[in-house]
C-alpha cells in the first residue's frame, strides 16, 4: 500500500508521468476492438429480453422454506415437461416462502400441462399456484420511459457542462464516454445472454451517472491545469495529460470501493440465488461501473485534448512547449556563434580597456 500512495504521489506532482494523450490512438483503437465486438454481439445473438419486454407467463410456487435447491428442482421440472418455448425458464426464488418462474406465452393447453408440472414437483394443490400472464405492452412502456430519461439525461449533461466549464467540446468527450459505456454493457448482455429485466434498464441509466462523475472530476483537473498554460510552461496536451495522472489514483480507489459490494451482489444474484433482479441490476453496474473508470481517463480526456488542438491558442502552446523543449535538449543551441567582427568586449575574461 505505502508503494502505491508513493506511486500517487510521484504521479500527482509530474515525477512520473502515464502518456494517456500522447496515446490516444492506442487507446482508441482498443475500444473500437471493444465496441465492435459489442455491436457484433447485439446483431449476431441479439438481447435475452425478459418477459417484461416480451410477454410471457409467470408461476409463483409457494414453499416452505425456499432454497436454490427447490428452484433447481422446479426448473427441471418445467424443463421435463416436454411444452415447447419452456426450455430454459427464469426460476429464481421469491423471499423466504416462494418460488417463482418465468417461460414465454404459453396457449391454454400448454400452460395446465406446466400447471401440472410444477404441482407435481412442489408437492401442493393447484389452487396454492398462482399464475399471472404478462403483457409485452408494460415492457414497451418501460422502454419507452427509460429511452424519454435517457434522452432527458444526456440534454441535461450537455447543459450542465457547457454551463460548468464554459466548454462544448469538453460535453462532447463526456458524451463520447458515455457512449461508449453504454454500448459495451449493451454487449456484454448479448454476448452472456443475461436476460434484460427493468432492473437491467435500472442499471444503465444508474452508470451514466457514474461514468459522468468520474469524467467531471478529470475534466475539473483539466480545467485548473490549463487555466493559465503560459505560465505553466507546458502544453495543452502536456497539461491535460498531468491532470488524468493526477486523478488516476483516485478513479482507481473510487472504482474499486465500487465495484467489490456490486461484484459481491453479481455472485449472490447469479450463484447463490440463480437468475434474480439481483443479478440483472448487479451486472449492469459491474460492467458499467469499470467501463466509466476506463472512458474517463483513457477516452474522454485525449478526445478533449483531439478536439481543443485546433484552437489558435492551443496551437500557440504547442509551439512554445516544443521551443522550450529543445532549448533544454540542446542548452548551447542558443549560444552565438564566434564571427570576426564581434566586439572584444563580448570574449569573456578579457578587459576591454586592455585591448585599446
Amino acid at each position: 500500500m505505502g508503494r502505491f500512495s508513493q506511486l500517487g504521489n510521484d504521479l500527482h506532482s509530474g515525477r512520473r508521468s502515464i502518456d494517456f494523450v500522447g496515446r490516444r490512438w492506442y487507446l482508441y483503437a482498443v475500444s473500437a476492438v471493444l465496441i465492435a465486438i459489442a455491436v457484433f454481439g447485439l446483431s449476431y445473438k441479439g438481447l435475452n429480453l425478459g418477459i417484461e419486454f416480451t410477454g410471457g407467463t409467470q408461476y409463483r410456487v409457494p414453499v416452505a422454506s425456499a432454497t436454490q435447491d427447490d428452484a433447481d428442482a422446479l426448473r427441471t421440472a418445467v424443463v421435463d415437461s416436454g411444452v415447447e418455448g419452456v426450455g430454459n425458464p427464469i426460476v429464481s426464488t421469491a423471499g423466504d416462502d416462494a418460488v417463482q418462474i418465468q417461460v414465454e406465452a404459453l396457449s391454454l393447453e400448454d400452460s395446465a400441462t406446466v400447471t401440472e408440472a410444477i404441482v407435481a414437483a412442489a408437492g401442493i394443490s393447484a389452487d396454492d399456484l398462482s399464475q399471472e400472464d404478462i403483457g409485452a405492452s408494460w415492457g414497451r412502456q418501460i422502454a419507452e420511459r427509460a429511452l424519454i430519461g435517457l434522452v432527458v439525461f444526456v440534454v441535461l449533461v450537455v447543459l450542465f457542462i457547457w454551463a460548468y466549464f464554459r466548454e462544448w467540446k469538453m460535453s462532447v468527450a463526456a458524451l463520447v464516454a458515455l457512449a461508449h459505456d453504454v454500448i459495451i454493457t449493451v454487449g456484454v448482455y448479448a454476448f452472456t445472454g443475461f436476460e434484460v429485466t427493468p432492473a437491467t434498464v435500472t442499471g444503465i441509466l444508474t452508470i451514466l451517472a457514474f461514468s459522468l462523475y468520474d469524467t467531471v472530476v478529470v475534466f475539473d483537473k483539466v480545467r485548473e491545469n490549463t487555466a493559465a498554460m503560459r505560465e505553466s510552461r507546458k502544453s495543452y496536451a502536456q497539461a491535460a495529460n498531468l491532470a488524468v495522472n493526477q486523478t488516476l489514483v483516485r478513479s482507481i480507489n473510487t472504482s474499486l470501493v465500487a465495484l467489490l459490494p456490486v461484484g459481491s451482489i453479481l455472485y449472490v444474484g447469479a450463484v447463490q440465488l440463480g437468475a434474480s433482479s439481483l443479478q440483472d441490476l448487479a451486472l449492469a453496474l459491474f460492467v458499467g461501473m469499470a467501463a466509466g473508470t476506463y472512458s474517463s481517463v483513457c477516452i474522454a480526456t485525449p478526445m478533449l485534448v483531439h478536439l481543443k488542438n485546433t484552437e489558435d491558442d492551443v496551437k500557440l502552446a504547442e509551439k512554445r512547449a516544443r521551443a522550450r523543449e529543445r532549448a533544454a535538449a540542446d542548452p548551447y543551441a542558443a549560444v552565438p556563434n564566434f564571427a570576426e567582427d564581434m566586439p572584444i568586449h563580448n570574449d569573456p575574461g578579457v578587459d576591454p580597456s586592455s585591448q585599446r
